[in-house]
């Protein structure tokens, strides 16, 4: 049995979440705390194994809450949050502070059971979560194509070469024949902004794959601009895919990336979910590996289950340079190690190596 304490000010979310959460029969609801001063009394007493948290509630709000419990007492958690701007901006941000993932509060009567169903693969997820990982820094560094990595079973000596990327090359056009593409899950979020971080701004177009709900991706664009030396915005369908930008797929849609004469476009599109997301990394890396083949660059970071596995097989097998992150570094170590497991990584990488990596493998 999962054990769960749902801190929330509000009495109706609650009961909702007690109720839903009680409805599976690997997770028992010990508890429940109207704000954090009592939460962290609760802590104490009933030893839950993971939290459900609100963000903005009376006495102490919850990003303060989550840093002190980060810090002194760590703790599985799970933001259920209002979509509403200010709302998703500090649930994005609680996520940089060590929360596992973030999960949309019902937005009415007849969302209650997807809620109640989402929140249940969040609290069965971050049960499994080591906090001693994926704690990489995502302050920007310099990168080294030395960095120390391991190489995949079965992989080559050296990957397919793809040229270059500098400033002082023959011009841009050019330069927008290469693809960065990124996809991760559970504490993907830091590793992601890890990675971008360090990437410098003339790399190439890259598009992103995070496993996140609708209301939530715009507010993970906007901090990821302000720290990185790329462009980066949500991704609007027919974005044309230029170097120096990175698009993010927007939450409850697929992003895929189509050629457009010698350029690169983006495509936003509805459809099933695949592995249960929407979007999903393997819809992303396939089109990537169809439409851009040998000048892409595929990376797969930390997650639960195996989604990317078969997209980074396929990158891998139109000749893209593929890495897949390191269980040392990975919160979870699902779709890294699905990925490894398939043939798929040309490379396997901590985090602080990763975009050493890339920056190597573009030359």
């Amino acid at each position: 049995m999962i054990r769960v304490l749902v801190v929330d000010d509000s009495a109706v979310v609650r009961k909702i979440l007690t109720e839903e959460l009680s409805r599976y029969d690997d997770i028992e609801v010990v508890g429940s705390a109207v704000d954090p001063y009592v939460a962290r009394e609760k802590i104490a007493t009933l030893s839950p194994d993971v939290l459900t948290l609100d963000i903005e509630m009376p006495r102490m709000d919850g990003l303060s809450f989550l840093g002190h419990l980060m810090k002194h007492h760590p703790l599985p958690v799970v933001v259920v949050s209002s979509v509403a701007p200010h709302s998703s901006r500090a649930a994005v941000q609680a996520l940089s502070l060590g929360a596992v993932d973030v999960i949309a509060k019902p937005s009415g009567p007849y969302s209650v059971p997807d809620v109640g169903r989402e929140l249940a693969r969040a609290i069965r997820v971050a049960a499994r979560v080591d906090l001693r990982h994926g704690n990489g820094s995502s302050e920007p560094e310099s990168v080294s194509p030395s960095a120390p990595v391991q190489r995949a079973p079965g992989a080559p000596c050296a990957a397919r070469p793809v040229r270059a990327v500098h400033a002082a090359e023959s011009g841009r056009a050019e330069r927008a024949e290469r693809v960065i593409a990124i996809g991760a899950s559970t504490g993907g979020t830091k590793a992601i902004e890890a990675v971008l971080t360090r990437l410098p701004a003339e790399s190439p177009g890259t598009v992103v794959v995070q496993h996140m709900p609708a209301g939530f991706t715009a507010s993970f664009a906007a901090r990821l601009d302000e720290r990185c030396a790329m462009r980066v915005s949500e991704a609007v369908d027919n974005d044309d895919l230029v170097p120096g930008q990175v698009l993010i797929a927007p939450g409850g849609h697929h992003l895929v990336v189509q050629r457009s004469g010698t350029a690169y476009k983006v495509r936003v599109k509805d459809g099933p979910l695949v592995h249960h997301q929407r979007p999903a990394v393997d819809v992303l890396f396939h089109s990537v590996a169809r439409q851009v083949g040998r000048n892409a660059v595929g990376v797969l970071l930390t997650g639960m289950g195996s989604d990317g596995a078969s997209g980074l097989l396929a990158m891998r097998q139109s000749g893209a340079h593929t890495i897949a992150e390191a269980e040392s570094s990975c919160v979870v170590f699902g779709m890294p190690r699905e990925a490894i497991e398939a043939g798929a990584a040309v490379e396997v990488a901590p985090l602080t190596a990763i975009s050493g990596r890339i920056v190597a493998a573009l030359r």
